[in-house]
Formats: structure tokens, sequence, C-alpha cells
């Protein structure tokens, strides 16, 4: 009669075990990861509410006055990059940058190379500001 007890004790919690348990199923909230997109609004707002920082003034701005100013500065640009060109052509020759120390303007350029590659030093006389560009070797 134990036995048959014991079993029959076993057996129904078995089935109650059975009948409370069920399957973990992730479900994600954000609707870029598979989400309900009605989340996208609140979740949105809840980034915008929390986001202290405030957007500056982008110096992309200035290019998007109107179609004609745009072409204007991008010709600039362009006319300036060629005579660029034409200039360190005109200077250095066929063969390239040299070591030496050159003077355009208010600029000096050093020009050094060593083993970790050609190192181009840029003093601004005009107002005291050095770049160094260091172009490594392939």
């Amino acid at each position: 009669m134990k036995k048959v007890l014991i079993t029959s004790i076993i057996a129904l919690l078995g089935v109650v075990n059975v009948g409370l348990t069920q399957d973990l199923v992730y479900r994600p909230v954000n609707p870029a990861f598979g989400g309900d997109p009605f989340n996208y609004q609140w979740l949105m707002s809840s980034a915008q509410a929390q986001n202290d920082f405030t957007e500056e003034s982008s110096s992309l701005s200035a290019f998007n006055q109107n179609p004609l100013d745009d072409f204007e500065s991008s010709l600039n640009r362009q006319i300036l990059s060629q005579l660029s060109r034409e200039l360190v052509n005109d200077i250095f020759g066929e063969e390239g940058l040299q070591d030496g120390t050159f003077e355009i303007g208010s600029f000096q350029i050093e020009i050094l190379s060593g083993l970790d590659g050609v190192t181009v030093n840029i003093f601004d006389s005009a107002n005291g500001g050095s770049t160094s560009i260091i172009v490594p070797y392939y």
C-alpha cells in the first residue's frame, strides 16, 4: 500500500510540476532587434530625456546655404587643390620630397627621412603653431 501511495504522490507531483512549468522565451524590447515596433517611440523619448548633450553648430552647416554658394566653395577648393599640387611639383620636382628645409610664405617646412618613415615638420611663424606628420614606409 505504501508503494502505491508513494507512486501516486510522485505521479501527482510530476503532473502538477508539468502544469506549472513554462518555456523560457526571450522577447527583445528594442524594435531594431526584433522587438515590438510600438516600443520605438517610448525608447526614443526615454533616450532623448536622458541626453544631456546639446548639438553645436556644425561646420557643414555652412555648405547647406544654397546650391550656388555650395558650387562656389567647391570650385574654390578644387582650384586651390590644383594650385597646391602644381606648387609642390614646381618646388620638389619629379623626384618628390627631398630632405631639407623649405620656406613658403610664413611656413617653414622641414622634411626628414628616418627609420620609421618620412617626417614632415611644419612651423607657422605667423602664429607660432607647428605640426608634425610622420608618413611610414610601406
